[in-house]
């Protein structure tokens, strides 16, 4: 098995896959996701929406990019598939903490 996979990464076409941005490019890209999820332990006070709003925009219009080129970059859909779902969280919690929290206390009176 290990010489099996050995063999694959020693391939040329591997190698070049490995050294070209369409590699590096959605790995380095992959921050954005992870950053955001972690960030999802903080407090929402902490959350611009305005960001949330514009890195969702972002990741949706380069998933169509990164499932169009040619050869398809399926790892920077996934890593865009991934963001639109954490922004997504990040903005429901910045609207629940801003507009759904704030409201409550009136309503109990």
């Amino acid at each position: 098995m290990f010489q099996r996979m050995s063999k694959a990464l020693l391939t040329k076409e591997m190698r070049d896959y490995l050294l070209s941005t369409h590699f590096w490019g959605p790995v380095f890209n992959w921050a954005i996701p992870i950053a955001t999820i972690s960030d999802a332990r903080k407090h929402p006070k902490i959350i611009s929406g305005k960001m949330t709003v514009a890195l969702t925009l972002y990741s949706m219009g380069f998933m169509r990019f990164a499932f169009k080129v040619k050869p398809r970059n399926l790892l920077l859909f996934a890593c865009h598939i991934a963001n639109v779902g954490a922004q997504l969280t990040q903005g429901y919690r910045f609207l629940d903490y801003h507009y759904i929290q704030q409201k409550e206390p009136d309503q109990k009176e």
